[in-house]
């Protein structure tokens, strides 16, 4: 039994909260493996993608760490260890999008009962037909069900194509702040990153981009789709245009970054990096996450080239199959895209209304842009920050921080956070930002001054 749930908690909570109790068993005791997803699936009667969900939290927490081909483990030290760690927060819940899952989830399995199809093949294959079709533009510009790939999570999506491509250990170029997950599988594979040149607006700097591709064996290039990540700034269709020009003369392949593109407050523009790329050259990354929420944090990935199918398909990522008839029913019904508007509208209303408390919070002593699309706030405080205290400020609280170095190479953004405001009442925000500036104050002491 997974004990008695909150009303409306969602199922991923309460397999996080039975590993919790795992979790605390295993204090003092040494290492300790825990269930594999499939038998926390069958004892706890969830789906194997719940189980990674309250897993991959629980990773990002520190508090387990997973071994390939062996399973999860307790990290060393618990939660008190971990509470100085970098985490991933959770993104603002879809309690409408999340509950249509779950009721497609639940009507699907009535009509299993009557079935003696193949279910898991079923529903790959309907998940990645109704993705083609999302992607496909024009009969210049298609995909098919079989240049779809469906992995876990980004992170495993990554591995396997940087395994299956031969580029580990390689170096890669990527559009700076870059995505934590993509800089982790990169530092996981080995490989040596280069962070592309851009100017002041966030666009490439073309010049200097150009003599790098010359100069470095750069073999892989990630670039946003439309919007760059975690500041939320949009690349202009010019610089998108002339980036697919200059990688005409270089063989690199290029990995497009789509996974907060459904987030632009506007809507997603009308041209992507990829309208302007050699598509034998072309990855496109996506994932349900950013939209539907933790229940859905299977990603994707879209190419032409052969060697990846073959690599994915040997991989066989066990993936629930009502959940993915569920999500394949919601992309093909519209059912997403009539509640993105909602969500883009609530996104944007949050991050300027942070804006706002820390505008009156620190005045001048901070440094920000509006971000034009995504859950995050990008700032610039004058000094390094110590993240202990500012996790520890924090904990508890709606607003959540990410350091900005998790965003960049060593040693990159020690001045930045990443601020994401959950939601809730305007006056618990407040409050969580006075004690982020307390706890600025104890780093550098009441009597100084901050500067921009």
């Amino acid at each position: 039994m997974m004990g008695r749930a909150a009303p409306g908690e969602f199922a991923y909570r309460k397999v996080y909260r039975y590993l919790e109790a795992l979790i605390e068993q295993a204090a003092g005791v040494g290492t300790c493996r825990l269930p594999s997803l499939r038998e926390l699936s069958r004892r706890l009667r969830v789906s194997l993608a719940t189980v990674q969900s309250a897993y991959s939290l629980l990773e990002e927490e520190g508090r387990v760490h997973c071994l390939p081909r062996s399973g999860y483990y307790v990290q060393n030290g618990g939660k008190d260890q971990a509470v100085a760690l970098a985490r991933q927060p959770p993104l603002p819940t879809q309690p409408l999008l999340e509950r249509m899952l779950l009721g497609h989830e639940r009507r699907l399995a009535r009509q299993r009962d009557r079935s003696v199809a193949s279910w898991e093949a079923l529903g790959s294959a309907r998940l990645r037909n109704a993705v083609a079709e999302r992607y496909t533009r024009c009969s210049n510009q298609y995909w098919h069900a079989d240049d779809v790939h469906l992995a876990p999570d980004v992170l495993a999506l990554l591995e396997t194509l940087l395994a299956a491509l031969a580029l580990q250990g390689g170096t890669a170029l990527v559009h700076s702040p870059c995505c934590w997950q993509v800089l982790r599988a990169l530092a996981r594979a080995g490989m040596r990153v280069l962070e592309a040149p851009l100017d002041a607006r966030g666009n490439p700097e073309l010049h200097a981009l150009a003599k790098l591709l010359g100069s470095e064996p750069v073999s892989l290039l990630i670039m946003p789709s439309c919007l760059g990540m975690p500041q939320g700034r949009l690349v202009s269709p010019y610089y998108q245009q002339q980036l697919g020009l200059l990688l005409g003369q270089h063989p690199v392949w290029l990995l497009e970054n789509d996974l907060d593109s459904e987030l632009c407050y506007d809507g997603p523009p009308s041209t992507r990096l990829r309208d302007w790329i050699d598509p034998r050259w072309l990855l496109v990354m996506g994932t349900f996450e950013a939209a539907v929420g933790a229940e859905a944090p299977y990603a994707y990935l879209l190419s032409h080239d052969t060697v990846l199918a073959k690599a994915f398909a040997e991989r066989a990522f066990r993936l629930a199959p009502l959940r993915l008839q569920a999500l394949a029913h919601m992309l093909g019904k519209g059912e997403i895209e009539t509640q993105l508007g909602q969500q883009r509208t609530d996104l944007q209303r949050r991050t300027q209304y942070l804006a706002h408390v820390l505008q009156s919070q620190f005045g001048q002593r901070v440094v920000f842009d509006i971000p034009q699309g995504g859950q995050m706030l990008w700032v610039s405080f004058c000094q390094p920050l110590a993240w202990d205290g500012i996790a520890a400020a924090l904990a508890g609280s709606a607003l959540h921080a990410l350091p900005g170095e998790q965003f960049g190479l060593p040693g990159h953004y020690p001045q930045h956070l990443a601020l994401i405001w959950l939601g809730g009442r305007p006056d618990e925000l407040q409050l969580a930002v006075r004690r982020l500036a307390q706890a600025l104050e104890v780093r550098c002491g009441r009597n100084t001054r901050f500067t921009s």
